[in-house]
């Protein structure tokens, strides 16, 4: 495969054309175009001027001296020469290429460990990204076998246009604004097309050296996405998901729930105190004991004022929430408004928390503490009208009292009962809570 590497020799060197815009286009066309012809016209005048059985042979035990020698004038000589020039030709042009690749990806902090080789001259030439290219090909020299260096070299050429490849189609589906490309005949099947190719190559050439270096990449991908810098070209994995994501809404909206397939998906009416941290955090491990990461859970707080005031108290609470869930491993997604009201913030989530067939169908929420301190308590008409808009919703409500007695996340209950009083139908929701809180380790042995 190093006779097809000058496909990607523009693109490495995209930072020092003057309109790489028009150049590399024209430029990998006109040089794809040029070799192939070339090599079709070697197999032409090599079938042509030799009997179809030495071609045959495979490994050469029927003649003394390479064929083509025997072809070249005016001398055989003419082949070792024109070999060698090839050799320096194909290195020096990786020796150019290659370490302009890795000084731009070490001074993009996209591979943190490699941000020594983003350092160079004060004229731009990467030194160190040199100096590592060298060493890599005096490796492959000290091998001294083509049979064992050729496999490695094809896997990773073939994984390099296998990803390029993989890129262009990906952001021609997703159609990314930022995805521009100006090519006229360009169309995502030939990526697709070229990207099942080359990984096909890579099994057929050996399928052992070929799961070695997905395995390799997969690491390295890894590495970048947990320690990597966030720049500004995006993602094109997030992409997919948020494709997936709005699909599947879709179709959940269009297919209405079966009752069978009924289970709840829960509001969480949270308070925040006076530093914006969660009043009630064993609230949180109630809904993951319940829900077991399954369904819907959207963990939600009011703060009563205007938001032009409270703006930046939002984004803390919604942050404290956030934490908040992590530390009682509740999965799900939270969020806080600002409203003029208490009761006309609830009213608003109790309406509108949710997106298409993702919306909850219960509403969870802690027993008011100053329901008997006075007589027109606000959290006694908050709470009441609360009560009246979810029945008003058609939704369930789970109001747990004394919610700070409750156990958390690390306690085990080596026994006890869960009692239900089933003093009204209501569908069968009682029932099914406990068998909910039973599947969780803490309430495992009740």
């Amino acid at each position: 495969f190093p006779s097809v590497t000058g496909i990607m020799a523009g693109s490495n060197r995209s930072g020092d054309l003057r309109d790489a815009q028009r150049s590399i286009p024209t430029g990998t066309i006109l040089a794809i175009l040029t070799t192939s012809f070339v090599y079709i016209s070697f197999v032409v005048l090599f079938g042509a001027c030799i009997e179809g059985v030495v071609l045959r042979d495979k490994f050469g035990y029927s003649v003394n001296n390479p064929v083509i020698g025997a072809l070249a004038w005016p001398s055989p000589s003419v082949i070792v020469i024109g070999s060698f020039f090839s050799c320096c030709g194909a290195g020096l042009q990786s020796l150019t290429g290659a370490p302009r690749l890795l000084q731009a990806i070490a001074r993009d902090g996209i591979i943190p460990f490699l941000h020594v080789f983003g350092h160079g001259k004060a004229n731009g030439e990467p030194t160190w990204a040199l100096l590592l290219t060298v060493g890599i090909c005096e490796i492959g020299i000290l091998i001294a076998s083509l049979e064992e260096v050729a496999p490695i070299l094809s896997m990773f050429f073939l994984m390099c246009y296998l990803f390029v490849n993989l890129a262009c189609a990906v952001q021609t589906l997703l159609r990314t604004p930022n995805w521009r490309p100006r090519f006229k005949f360009y169309h995502w099947t030939l990526s697709f097309l070229g990207m099942s190719l080359c990984l096909s190559l890579m099994f057929i050439c050996s399928w052992y050296y070929a799961l070695v270096a997905m395995l390799i990449a997969s690491c390295i991908y890894k590495y970048i996405e947990y320690r990597g810098a966030v720049k500004e070209w995006g993602d094109g994995i997030r992409g997919l998901s948020l494709n997936a994501a709005r699909y599947a809404l879709v179709r959940l909206e269009e297919v209405p729930l079966h009752t069978k397939n009924w289970r709840p998906q829960v509001l969480v009416l949270c308070k925040l105190d006076a530093d914006l941290s969660v009043k009630h955090p064993r609230l949180l491990s109630f809904t993951s004991q319940l829900k077991a990461g399954k369904g819907l859970t959207i963990v939600c707080s009011v703060l009563e004022g205007t938001y032009m005031n409270l703006k930046e108290n939002a984004k803390t609470g919604e942050q404290n929430l956030k934490q908040a869930m992590a530390a009682e491993k509740t999965k799900g997604f939270s969020h806080v408004i600002v409203s003029s009201s208490l009761r006309d913030g609830f009213s608003i989530l109790i309406q509108s928390a949710g997106l298409g067939g993702m919306k909850h169908n219960t509403v969870l929420m802690a027993w008011p503490a100053a329901w008997t301190q006075h007589r027109e308590s606000s959290a006694r008409r908050n709470f009441i009208e609360t009560v009246r808009e979810t029945t008003a919703a058609q939704q369930a409500l789970l109001v747990a009292k004394n919610i700070d007695s409750f156990p958390d996340n690390h306690e085990r209950l080596k026994e006890g009962t869960i009692d239900v009083w089933w003093i009204v139908h209501d569908g069968g929701l009682l029932m099914l809570l406990p068998f909910l809180l039973i599947q969780h380790k803490v309430w495992r042995k009740c």
